[in-house]
């Protein structure tokens, strides 16, 4: 109980001292960087607070200098500070429009030039697709993106719905996978108790889109999910064999 006082205490704290900090420069900052640096600073605030042990591998297959769209699967609300607090670079998600109301948080997640998208309403799709494609060509930056669409209740790699992987082929961006590992056994889904353990962020290689031009968008999905099944697979395996090991 006392932990999750603790790391409640913090997100407000830190969310709206660095969501005060984030708006004033924004005023200043168009394109929305520093805010993106912020960003980092916040979702690593948040790790610590929760008491997990974090760590990310496979960044040395990205170029610092390169946007990504990365593609990840989806299993707790632990999975966004770890990617954006893993990841070196400014990235922004593809997120609800309902989200931009929210006090502080809304407003820097306008400011800090995140994506709003009617996900709800079909007839929108072309269009929104249309407006995420203008917003990355006017001001490059990287797009994380959960193609499953929800969080994951028993842990599996769900399918990947083929909507936001198409921004990848129409912008002709690299697509990332990422494999959030053992997040849903920190915080559980509609849940607000924190475990203790550890987590990992897994990068793949980069899935170049051109490849992919002349295929079914649904074969393209697929595959960026087989990517992210394998690596999520390898931790799990390796997690179990440690745990016997130290439980010998």
């Amino acid at each position: 109980m006392l932990r999750q006082l603790f790391f409640l205490i913090n997100v407000i704290f830190w969310t709206t001292v660095l969501g005060m900090v984030a708006i004033i420069v924004g005023l200043f900052e168009p394109r929305g960087r520093f805010i993106g640096w912020l960003t980092r600073i916040w979702s690593r605030i948040l790790l610590w607070a929760s008491g997990v042990r974090y760590s990310v591998s496979g960044l040395e297959k990205l170029d610092r200098q390169s946007h990504y769209i990365f593609a990840s699967n989806h299993e707790s609300a632990l999975d966004i500070p770890l990617i954006l607090g893993g990841l070196p670079f400014h990235v922004v998600s593809l997120a609800k429009k309902e989200l931009r109301r929210i006090p502080i948080l809304g407003w820097v997640m306008v400011i800090a030039r995140h994506i709003f998208v009617d996900r709800f309403n079909r007839k929108r799709a072309f269009e929104s697709l249309e407006k995420v494609k203008s917003s990355l060509t006017e001001n490059p930056r990287s797009l994380m993106i959960f193609p499953e669409g929800t969080r994951s209740k028993d842990g599996q790699v769900h399918q990947f719905k083929k909507g936001g992987l198409a921004i990848a082929l129409e912008v002709g961006m690299d697509v990332v996978p990422l494999a959030v590992c053992g997040t849903g056994d920190i915080v559980a889904k509609k849940s607000f108790r924190l475990n203790r353990g550890q987590v990992e962020l897994k990068v793949g290689e980069p899935i170049l889109p051109a490849d992919w031009e002349k295929s079914p968008k649904s074969d393209f999905a697929d595959h960026v999910r087989l990517q992210v099944v394998i690596m999520k697979s390898l931790w799990e395996e390796r997690t179990r064999v440690s745990s016997e090991v130290a439980s010998a």
